[in-house]
């Protein structure tokens, strides 16, 4: 669903205009830009990132009759009218595959690393 129309959604449930609401919705789908299906939904569209939204815009928004709409009722509005239920980030990531190169153990860097590493540190801090 595109934000518009969940922004449509909430101006009829709440009132006011879908201008009042087009940002929230925005944000949930703005991970679009990294994935372009349903997966985007990972990132934004379960229970943290209902909480994540309130603390981005706020507890409540006023809409255009001056009425405060409480911002989670519109983040939970979103996630409902796109997944029908309210995922936890634990649902999205226990459907994922684990692949070998996301497990992996940091390789020992070698002296000349270290040394490399050391004197690029210095340099940052004006020693070098």
């Amino acid at each position: 669903m595109h934000p518009h129309h969940h922004a449509l959604s909430s101006a009829k449930k709440h009132g006011g205009k879908a201008d009042d609401y087009e940002f929230i919705h925005a944000w949930f789908d703005e991970t679009k830009a990294f994935f372009g299906d349903a997966r985007h939904r990972a990132l934004r569209h379960h229970t943290a990132g209902i909480f994540w939204c309130e603390k981005e815009f706020g507890t409540t928004i006023t809409n255009s009759l001056n009425k405060q709409v409480p911002t989670r009722v519109i983040a939970e509005q979103h996630v409902m009218e796109d997944m029908g239920f309210l995922p936890t980030p634990e649902w999205w990531l226990s459907r994922m595959s684990l692949a070998p190169e996301m497990n992996r153990v940091p390789v020992r860097s070698s002296d000349a690393e270290d040394l490399q590493r050391a004197a690029a540190v210095a340099l940052y801090k004006g020693e070098g």
